[in-house]
């Protein structure tokens, strides 16, 4: 056997394809583009090539893109007051705090500052607590972006063994309360977790995202096994690889995502599509009740 390679970044493509449409739409019927606001703080290198990507992005379909570039001495107060005023524009209508950022910040104040209707990271607790119930009004986009790649491909998760590795807040964690939400059986495991394989191999679907490169080899995997590839480990020579034995695994799964090229596209793109619903919610809103001012979705 040899798995199917899923293709990210030719179902990055078509789904923007999607997007440029609505974009248009959208400004046909309402004379509004959507804005983008991303804030970096700081010099990290890697952030400003995540940022520097978004903003190519947006450009592709066709979203205004503002950048709010701030030095790494700005305090948690002096952050927060530059997202409330990106709140309050009319133009903006998703706002994103690239992370990491610097250890003096308080993240959480920070990422609760920004406007429920503009978070298009999905990183606020409202939109956090709302994965449990399923009414969350953005998904963190790589969760979602997993989620996507799964539905295109026709592989079902109702009555699935799903085994998440990896138990973080941006991805672990998110994701397995999205697949549950689709009625699969979900086990998270973490660093904790003993015998990692005991688990592994009993998943119909195992999605990756610890940030160690080769952790998963091919005997942690059942045969015909659906492996996503979440983990982006950039090694010593430069080169970018996986939390998965790519060459190993692939020949035991059915179907499998490669490091880069897998779920890496789908997370901007779930970027985009939620900054476009969230503009088209803004036009709805302002076409409703004929103005565009207070557009929080909650207190």
């Amino acid at each position: 056997m040899s798995a199917k390679i899923i293709d990210g970044r030719a179902i990055s493509a078509e789904i923007r394809q999607g997007l440029v449409r609505r974009v248009q739409s959208l400004h046909a019927e309402s004379l509004l583009t959507p804005g983008l606001a991303v804030v970096l703080v700081g010099n990290n290198p890697a952030s400003k090539v995540y940022v520097a990507n978004k903003k190519r992005a947006c450009a592709q379909v066709g979203v205004t893109s503002f950048s709010e570039n701030f030095p790494a001495e700005i305090t948690t107060d002096e952050l927060i007051r530059h997202i409330r005023s990106l709140n309050a524009r009319a133009d903006v209508h998703g706002v994103l705090v690239q992370l990491p950022l610097p250890g003096h910040i308080d993240m959480r104040q920070v990422l609760e500052a920004i406007d429920v209707a503009k978070d298009v990271d999905g990183f606020h607790l409202y939109n956090v607590g709302g994965l449990v119930v399923g009414q969350t009004v953005f998904a963190p986009c790589t969760p979602y972006g997993v989620v996507e790649l799964l539905a295109y491909e026709g592989i079902t998760v109702e009555g699935r063994n799903v085994v998440v590795v990896g138990a973080s807040n941006i991805v672990g964690k998110p994701l397995g309360l999205m697949l549950m939400q689709g009625d699969a059986t979900v086990s998270i495991c973490h660093a904790k977790t003993r015998d990692l394989a005991q688990f592994t191999i009993l998943a119909d679907i195992l999605v990756v995202a610890a940030g160690v490169p080769g952790l998963i080899r091919g005997e942690m995997v059942r045969h015909g096994a659906v492996v996503i590839d979440v983990g982006i480990n950039r090694m010593p020579d430069n080169s970018i690889t996986g939390d998965v034995d790519f060459e190993a695994v692939r020949r035991k799964a059915s179907y499998i995502t490669p490091v880069p090229g897998g779920v890496g596209p789908m997370t901007v793109t779930m970027l985009l599509e939620n900054t476009i619903s969230a503009a088209e919610r803004f036009a709805l809103k302002t076409r409703l009740t004929g103005t565009a001012d207070e557009t929080r979705l909650v207190p």
